[in-house]
């Protein structure tokens, strides 16, 4: 059994540097999981404020790519007050570098990306996602180029970043909640690609009991009753069903798999609607 940890991933730019990281550093260690906190393009002050409120709410390790020391600065001294490892991925090679070329650097945030136009659809993407995580702004779902539907912990939230990240959708995420209706808009959408994503039962029950220790919470109610989830997915598929919105089963796929898998029905959604002429 996995051991989940929070994991908080800053970034002045998209965070695909600091995910890449963590990727690669956490598959050396057997029997742990990471629960990524993703947060980009923190460039202000305020929103240093919010990253460091969601770290003292969920602690955990922090990896870091900032090169504004105005910015990074609080951050290292909340880390250090938490007693949390606090790392900047890019500084021991950019000092490496310094010092063999001979050259200052010019601090200039996500200078590791070019900037092209692929570049600024996959901010865009991830600021979409930001704006339509866990069913806000429901009004403007016809912009997505994505939705994702599941029930709880079935890892909408990083597919989602991870979809905006890489491929540049625009993608919102909806919760399915047994008894609570979804937004009408999911069901008018015309051209954007809707999925639903299910994991098992016991899966979700070890993941959500997981959460709520993490959170301080005893592990005693419905949200981890067995019986009570296995409804909640047997719903959630009926829902799917009656809709014909493909469904992907998380259980044992890593996120990159998971966005994998939909990028490749939404392409295959988009060419048969071409041929289609709709």
């Amino acid at each position: 059994m996995s051991e989940q940890y929070h994991i908080h991933l800053v970034s002045d730019s998209t965070g695909e540097t600091t995910l890449g990281v963590l990727k690669a550093s956490i598959a050396q260690f057997e029997g742990v999981e990471a629960q990524e906190h993703i947060w980009p393009m923190v460039r202000s002050s305020a929103q240093m404020e919010q990253v460091i409120e969601g770290i003292r709410e969920n602690p955990g390790p922090v990896i870091f790519t900032l090169v504004s020391s105005r910015t990074r600065q609080p951050l290292v001294e909340e880390c250090a007050r938490m007693n949390v490892p606090c790392v900047s991925v890019l500084d021991p090679v950019i000092e490496s570098l310094g010092n063999y070329l001979n050259r200052k650097t010019v601090n200039r945030p996500g200078g590791q990306h070019t900037l092209n136009a692929e570049y600024f659809d996959r901010i865009e993407a991830l600021n979409y996602v930001m704006a339509h995580d866990d069913g806000q702004a429901t009004q403007q779902m016809s912009e997505a180029d994505i939705i994702l539907l599941g029930v709880s912990r079935t890892s909408k939230t990083p597919t989602s970043v991870y979809l905006a990240n890489h491929y540049g959708l625009k993608t919102a995420n909806v919760p399915f909640v047994p008894g609570i209706p979804l937004p009408e808009t999911v069901f008018e959408v015309t051209e954007t690609f809707v999925v639903g994503l299910t994991a098992s039962a016991d899966r979700l029950v070890q993941i959500r009991r997981n959460r709520l220790l993490m959170l301080n919470q005893e592990p005693k109610t419905d949200y981890v009753d067995i019986e009570t989830v296995k409804v909640e997915i047997t719903e959630a598929r009926k829902l799917f069903s009656k809709h014909a919105w493909p469904v992907i089963d998380v259980t044992r796929r890593s996120i990159e798999e998971t966005a994998a898998a939909i990028y490749q029905l939404y392409t295959r959604f988009h060419e048969e609607r071409d041929v289609s002429g709709e």
